[in-house]
Formats: C-alpha cells, sequence, structure tokens
C-alpha cells in the first residue's frame, strides 16, 4: 500500500458541529457556507481532517442524528451546492473531509420507516426490528435505551413493538436483511461519488442485534461503563443488543465498497463499556474491515497516569494490527478542560497539558471545535436546553448541550460572531472572551499552544507514527518513549500536584516542548505538579 494511500494513519483530525461552527444566514444556526468561511482557520491549526457531524435532512429531534434522508442536507445547512462547494474549497487547503455516516438508525419520518410501518406485507415491512408483545402487551425483553426507559416502541398500526437503542423516533434498521445492508452502502457511495475522503461511522457496534432477543443481563460492576450512573442502560451487560458477530461481514462489505474508490478511510465510534478494546481489535483487524477506531476510554472522568497508561497498554496488548484514534473531547462529553480539572485547578493548565498528551500518544487524533481555545463546559439553563437525552434525564445528568455551544470568533461582535440572529444555544460571555481573535494576538495563548504542538507532532516522525515504550517511573508519572528509526522523543508527565522525579534515559539533549516547570539534575528530571516535557534523544 503506498504511504498516500494511508494518510489516516498518524492524522489530526478536526471536529465541525455545523450548528455551532458559524452562521451566514442569521437563522443563529451554523451552516455549510460557514464551516467553507472558516475552512483556513481550521488549515491554519496544522490538522489534516475536517469530519462534519450530521447536516442530512432531518426532524432535528437528535440534531440531525435522525437522518430523514441520507442523500440530502437539510436546508437549514444550505444546499448540495454548498457542500460541493465546502469540499473543494477543504481539498484545496489540503485538508481531507469525512462525514458523519449514521446508518444504525433513521428517523421516523424516514421514507423506509414510513412504509415499513404501514402493514406487515409491505416491501420494507422486515427493514426494520419488529417484535411481538409478551401474552401481557410488554415489550419482547429487558433491553433499554441509551436514551431512557425500554428500547421498545408499540405501534398501533402494526399492533407490534419496534426497536430504537436511541429516542424513539430513531428507529433501527434491521441489518439482518441483506436489502438493507445494499441500501445503506449505496447512500455511502453516493458520498464518496461527491468526493468525501472518508466516513465517521456513529455507533459502530448498534448495526445487528440477537435475532432470538434474549434479555441482556445485569452488569456486575456499574462503574465505568460509558454512560451515566443516572442512566440505568448502565445497569445492563449489553451482550444481545448490540457488537453482534454479524457485524464483522457487514464491515467486511463497508471496507470493501471504499476500496472501490482508492485511498478512503473510515472511523468507528465504539461505546462498549469494558469490552471497547475487544471490540476495536474486531474491527480493526486485518486490511479487509475498518481502518481505526475510537473508544470512549479518554472520553470519560478517569484522568491519571495510571488510567492513561492501562488504556495505552489494553490497546497495544488487544489490537494487535488495528489502529486507534485517541480523543479527550467531542459533542457527546463535557469539555475536558473542565471535565479534567480538578477542584480549584486551572483549566488553561490543563488544556496545555492534555493536548501535549494526545499529540504524544501513538494512533490519529480528533480534536473537537472550540478546545483549541480551551473552553470549558457551559452552563446551560433548564429553559435552554434542546439535547433530549439531557431533558430526559435533568438535573442529575444535564446532557450534551454544555459542550454544544457555538464557536466564539470575535470577542466583541454579536454572540461572539458566530450570528446575527439569535444563537440556537447561548454564547456564554466566559467563552466570547476567549474568543479566535483575542487569543491570535496573543502569542502565549492556548490556541498559540495548540498549532505550536501540532507543528511539532507534525515534523516528528517518531511522534506521528513511531513505537511506544514505556519506561520505569512513578506512580503519578507517565513516561514512555515514541522511537521511529533514529528519532526518538521521551514523553514525561506529571498527573500530580506535587513534583515528582523520573529518570531520564541515556541522550537526552533537547527539550522540544514543556507545560510548566521542570529541573534536571544528572540523569533526573524533576517535573513540577501537573506539568509535562518532551526531549529529543539522540
Amino acid at each position: 500500500m503506498k504511504a498516500e494511500d494511508e494518510w489516516w494513519r498518524g492524522c489530526v483530525i478536526y471536529q465541525v458541529y455545523p450548528r455551532s461552527f458559524q452562521d451566514t444566514t442569521g437563522d443563529g444556526i451554523g451552516d455549510l457556507a460557514g464551516v467553507t468561511r472558516r475552512l483556513p482557520y481550521i488549515a491554519s491549526l496544522g490538522v489534516d481532517v475536517v469530519w462534519l457531524s450530521p447536516f442530512f435532512k432531518s426532524p432535528m429531534a437528535d440534531m440531525g442524528y435522525d437522518v430523514e434522508d441520507f442523500c440530502a442536507v437539510d436546508p437549514m445547512f444550505g444546499t448540495m451546492d454548498d457542500f460541493d462547494r465546502l469540499v473543494a474549497e477543504a481539498h484545496r487547503l489540503g485538508l481531507k473531509v469525512i462525514v458523519d455516516q449514521v446508518l444504525s438508525h433513521v428517523s421516523e419520518c424516514h421514507a423506509w420507516f414510513v412504509e415499513s410501518r404501514r402493514d406487515r406485507s409491505n416491501p420494507k415491512a422486515d427493514w426494520f426490528v419488529w417484535a411481538e408483545p409478551k401474552k401481557d402487551g410488554t415489550p419482547p425483553n429487558n433491553w433499554l435505551s441509551v436514551f431512557g426507559g425500554s428500547a421498545w416502541e408499540w405501534d398501533g398500526t402494526r399492533r407490534q413493538y419496534y426497536l430504537h437503542n436511541f429516542l424513539a423516533s430513531q428507529p433501527d434498521l434491521n441489518f439482518h436483511n441483506p436489502d438493507v445492508q445494499d441500501a445503506v452502502l449505496e447512500t455511502v457511495r453516493f458520498w464518496l461519488e461527491r468526493g468525501v475522503d472518508g466516513f465517521r461511522l456513529d455507533a459502530v457496534n448498534y448495526y445487528f442485534h440477537d435475532r432470538r432477543l434474549r434479555d441482556n443481563p445485569p452488569l456486575r460492576r456499574i462503574k465505568g461503563n460509558d454512560v451515566p450512573e443516572t442512566n440505568p442502560y448502565g445497569y445492563q451487560d449489553h451482550v444481545h443488543d448490540k457488537s453482534q458477530p454479524e457485524n464483522i461481514a457487514f464491515l467486511r462489505r463497508f471496507r470493501a465498497l471504499l476500496k472501490e474508490y482508492g485511498a478512503r478511510a473510515a472511523v468507528g465510534e465504539v461505546g462498549d463499556g469494558d469490552r471497547s478494546l475487544k471490540t476495536v481489535a474486531e474491527y480493526t483487524a486485518g486490511n479487509e474491515l475498518l481502518q481505526m477506531c475510537y473508544t470512549f476510554d479518554l472520553l470519560g472522568p478517569e484522568y491519571s497516569a495510571a488510567h492513561v497508561r492501562k488504556c495505552i497498554e489494553g490497546f497495544e496488548t488487544t489490537v494487535r494490527d488495528g489502529w486507534v484514534c485517541w480523543s479527550l473531547s467531542n459533542h457527546d462529553v463535557p469539555r475536558h478542560a473542565t471535565r479534567l480539572t480538578k477542584k480549584n485547578g486551572d483549566p488553561d493548565r490543563t488544556a496545555r497539558f492534555a493536548i501535549l498528551l494526545l499529540a504524544t500518544l501513538r494512533g490519529s487524533i480528533c480534536l473537537y471545535q472550540g478546545e483549541e481555545l480551551g473552553l470549558e463546559e457551559a452552563e446551560i439553563a433548564r429553559e435552554d436546553l434542546r439535547d433530549p437525552y439531557g431533558i430526559r434525564f435533568w438535573p442529575a445528568f444535564k446532557g450534551r448541550d454544555g459542550c454544544r455551544t457555538p464557536m466564539v470568533w470575535e470577542h466583541d461582535a454579536r454572540n461572539a460572531g458566530f450570528t446575527e440572529g439569535r444563537p440556537w444555544l447561548p454564547v456564554p460571555a466566559s467563552h466570547a472572551a476567549a474568543a479566535v481573535d483575542v487569543q491570535e494576538k496573543d502569542s502565549g495563548s492556548v490556541l498559540a499552544w495548540y498549532r505550536h504542538v501540532l507543528a511539532i507532532r507534525q515534523g516528528s516522525a517518531a511522534l506521528r507514527a513511531g513505537e511506544l515504550g514505556f519506561l520505569p517511573s512513578g506512580r503519578d508519572v507517565l513516561l514512555f518513549e515514541r522511537r521511529a528509526g533514529d528519532a526518538a522523543v521521551l514523553c514525561a508527565f506529571n498527573f500530580s500536584d506535587a513534583a515528582a522525579k523520573a529518570r531520564l534515559p541515556s541522550g537526552a539533549n533537547e527539550v522540544l516542548l514543556a507545560v510548566g516547570g521542570h529541573s534536571f539534575e544528572k540523569k533526573t528530571l524533576t517535573l513540577a505538579g501537573r506539568s509535562a516535557i518532551l526531549v529529543r534523544l539522540a
């Protein structure tokens, strides 16, 4: 395989949440023309790929993850011509474009579901997961929805239940039906024909369900699951409603389609609790399935040297020939400048420390819009909530709107330059103070730091694609080498608040980057609390 065909290996992805990025029409919602307008800014960060969250036609019950038409742009985001211009401009700037492909389910407004629910004998009657009630009228099994309640919704027309792993208005497709697989693959082909470079596959392990509809057993250990404990979903061991073995054959079909179009790639989202790495290993093995996946291992509240090392070693041990995409923030979790900052800590220091850590891990990495500004999680009032997940579990869980507020471009402009109208979510004053135009003028800003870190990563074969090996260190220190041929970099991170020491290997001769205080004495490195350093090794 040519090196250029593996552009995804070690790449830096920048996730754009279009409705919150840039509005050009004044309706308070970001659009594709706005993304195109800001592509030079994205390119200036030193990233390789733009990931676009859904912009397809949708009733927006789940902010576009409930797709009504896979092959149409929703008018709130613009037109297909707007999309084509975006792709052309991104390619002109040297950026790849991947789109968020939501294949496990559709909107209840989708033509396929409208036909399927009409009766039990129409051509699409078996395109969704329909099941008879139990004798007492209750759902066929105990499966739960990620968004709360039963995963089964009664339909009065067919007098059956249908499966929905998310909202009741997001019925699950029946991937056991080969006609369904053919149909969704044709929607993938549609975007390949329009020139996209790849896909982010939403909920990639949710495509298939257990044909026998067996009950899920209880989960023995609740802590560490990838959903909040306020949600009963986390109390089940989801062995029957997702991550079924039949998915492997479908992913092989998906990869075969990508190969028809040359250097295209896909990254899968895997939410599978303690089995996530095992699932990633299965989905990325060899050269016939997905190129890479990401999990929620670094997207939760755990943040320590031991946890990060466990995640890395778990991947390296379990995923022998696959590839991982690491991230610390996205549109589904609280921003890491808040999530990973200790009480009375410094979010700015957290942001700098975190990107240095992310940029040194072996794998590809994904950044979420606004994290390069050090934006913290926004506090959203109950009356301003738009996320159905948060509305369902308020106040124990406030949902995902706090990480989805608009991007801030100009500190003294109306709505920080996002829109001239009323924004779909409020723009926090603290975010406006950290706007792009403010940080562009400050060589010591978080934005400047991100650009510097990404430039170092891009220029280092060791950091971009080298092997990773851990070195002996104390409990709170993460110490490892990245090495590619003769190029090597020592990476040291002190997660504690107190100073810590680490033994330096021979050949440490040049500091590349540092966060916080450090000192050298012969073969010993002393790192101040919450400090990190990269050192070139001869």
